[in-house]
Formats: C-alpha cells, structure tokens, sequence
C-alpha cells in the first residue's frame, strides 16, 4: 500500500498542478452552468488516454526493452519521447505564468498597480530561470522533494475550497436562491474548440509510465489509474459546487479569478489559496523540468546531459514568455495531444485485436481534433 500511494503521489501532485487553479474561470466563460458536463467530457476523455497509456505500461514497454517490438513502435515510440519533450517546455511555462499571476494577484492588494504583464514576465523569466540555475549547478532532486509537500498543502486547500464552495451554496439555496451563470452565447464550434483547449488541466497521469526504476509494472499501473480516479472525482465535485459562484466573474475569463471565488465564499481561503498555487505551480514546473531533461537525454541517445538539457527546457519556456497564459494553455493542451496520440500509435502496432485497434483508433482521432483545431479561451 505504501508503495502504490508514493507512486500515485506524481502523477497526482501532476495533475493538480496542470489546472484545477484555472479551470473553474475558463468554463464559466465559455459554457456557464453547463460547465459539469464540460469537465465529465474532458475527464473521461483523459481517463480513455490514460487507458492506452497504460495498456503500454503492460504490452508495449516490455517489448521496446527487450529489443522485440516492430520498426513501426519503435518510430511512433521516438516519436512519442520527441513530442513529449516539446509539451513539458510549454507546460513549465504555463505552470509558472498561473504561478505568477495568483501571486502578482495577491500582491495587487498590498502594492497597487504590481499586477502588470510586464512584472509578470519578469516574474516568469526570473522563476524559470532560477530553476534552471539550481538544475545546473546543483541538479533538481533538492527541489523535487518540494513534491509531496505541494501535494498535501494542494489537496488540503481544495477540501477547504470544496468546504467554502459548499458553505456558499447551502446558504444561497436557503436564502435568496442559487444564481446560476449565463450560458455564453457561442456557438457548437467555439464551445468544442475551447473545452477542447483544456485537455492539460488532467494532464499527469503518464508520468506512472516513467517512473519504471522505483516501482513495478504493477504499481505503476495502478497509480495511473488511482490518480485518475481521484483527480476526476475532485474536479467534477469542484466544478458542481463552484458552478454557483460563477455569476460573480460577469463572464470574464482571467488567470487568477479562483481568488475572487474564494474570496466570495470566505476570505480566509485567499491567502492558503494564494500559497498552494506557488507551491503547487513551482514544484510541477519542477517535475516537468525533470522529466523534458530526462526525455532529452533519452531522445540525443546521451549526447545532451541531463543538465544541460534542464537548460534547453527552461530556455525553450523562457523564449515564448511573451505569450498570454491562456494561448500558452490551449498550446499545452495541443502538444499533450499529439504525444498521447503517439502513444495511441504505439498501442495500436503491438495490439492484435481489431476492436482494440477501431477503439484506440477513435481515441487518437479526436486527440488529433485537439491537436489541430484546440484555441484558447476568451
């Protein structure tokens, strides 16, 4: 048991990390009180990825390692490793620009006038930066244990916002009345394309693939699953119980807008919101930053070291900076698209049953929607 819930930690902590800070504003704004409906497509979507993801755990992996698997896997497998290097230096971005915006919207209320783009870009490179210096010099493993600890300060928070969200409800319901919030006037299309843009809010889950040096096939698929599990039930619960709340944002679409949630069901849950958001941002950009090295390294056969390749990530994420937090998101979103699409591939070449292949077919079919036609928010 002990050794399922340590391995169910990183792809938990990844997952929390990729997006329950912003999701609650970005659904409001595109589809309002049908906002439940939106998050139950894009989990089970996730959960239907994280089910090939897995199914590679067991039957493709065991065949790349032992040299037996087919030309075919192997190219969809490198390029599976290529785009996954990709993603993690857009999601480290988009991890610390929601970092500094709940922090910079923290702040605003003590320094007037800090909460500027281009503060926040500072803010951002510096971060980055800092990451890659430590990464450098020194190596990472001092600031991944950074991990457990934002992923208990994250889930306590979230209890305490479930709590609050809760408290809110019950006490309009027996008062004036639940508001719900309008449903925007957007077309099919749009709605599609922006939900679409949130696939890395659940993204996390197949970091369990890579954890094949401390635990076993067997744990590690079992994390997979167990982390998914728990994600989708605390984001659905989340979603229904902020739906409520919603009205209050008047349609906007802004970053750091769970803070005024938060604030409208308690202030007290501001500033603990404000400190999970760092920590939970800080240490998943950490994670990502590990794992893009690791996967750098992996992909130039060795010639790149892991920490040169922590510079090359960071660098990467610094150099699209400019770009506003939410095209960063749908950007995530479609890069993420197209490696578990990869990873469709490689379960599709080493599966000998038709049905599996027509259903993991299906799967890679609407990650490639994603990958094309996903746009931001607002």
């Amino acid at each position: 048991m002990k050794q399922l819930i340590n391995a169910t930690s990183t792809p938990l902590a990844s997952i929390f990390g990729s997006g329950f800070l912003i999701i609650v504003p970005i659904l409001a704004g595109v589809v309002g009180s049908y906002a439940i409906f939106a998050i139950l497509a894009v989990t089970i979507l996730a959960y239907a990825v994280g089910s090939v993801v897995r199914y590679n755990i067991r039957v493709a992996e065991p065949a790349l390692e032992a040299g037996t698997a087919s030309h075919h896997t192997e190219v969809f497998e490198r390029g599976s490793d290529v785009a996954l290097v990709l993603a993690y230096v857009i999601s480290v971005l988009l991890y610390i620009k929601i970092l500094a915006s709940f922090f910079l919207g923290g702040v605003e209320n003590v320094i007037p006038g800090i909460n500027t783009p281009m503060v926040s870009h500072i803010l951002v490179s510096m971060v980055i930066a800092s990451i890659a210096f430590v990464g450098y010099f020194h190596g990472l493993s001092l600031l991944q244990r950074l991990e457990n600890v934002a992923l208990w300060v994250t889930l306590v928070i979230i209890v305490a916002l479930l709590a609050g969200f809760s408290s809110y409800g019950l006490a309009a319901y027996q008062g004036q009345g639940i508001v719900w919030p309008e449903t925007p006037d957007k077309s099919l299309w749009e709605i599609t394309t922006v939900v679409a843009g949130t696939l890395i809010v659940v993204q996390g889950f197949e970091t369990s693939r890579y954890l094949g040096r401390e635990f076993d096939t067997e744990t590690r698929i079992r994390s997979s699953r167990l982390s998914q599990i728990i994600s989708m039930v605390v984001y659905i619960a989340f979603i229904a119980l902020a739906t409520p709340l919603m009205h209050t944002l008047d349609g906007k679409v802004e970053t750091d807008s769970l803070i005024k949630l938060a604030g409208e069901a308690s202030g007290l849950l501001i500033v603990p919101l404000i400190l999970a958001a760092v920590l939970s941002q800080f240490s998943a950009a950490v994670a990502d930053t590990m794992g893009g090295g690791g996967n750098l390294t992996e992909v130039s056969k060795q010639h790149v070291s892991t920490r040169c390749a922590y510079v090359i990530i960071c660098g990467g994420a610094i150099a699209l900076a400019l770009a506003p937090t939410l095209t960063i998101l749908a950007l995530a979103s479609r890069a993420f698209a197209f490696y578990y699409m990869m990873q469709c591939f490689v379960a599709m070449s080493v599966n000998d049953s038709k049905n599996q292949r027509i259903a993991i077919g299906a799967v890679a079919a609407v990650l490639a929607f994603i990958m094309i036609f996903a746009v931001p928010a607002g």
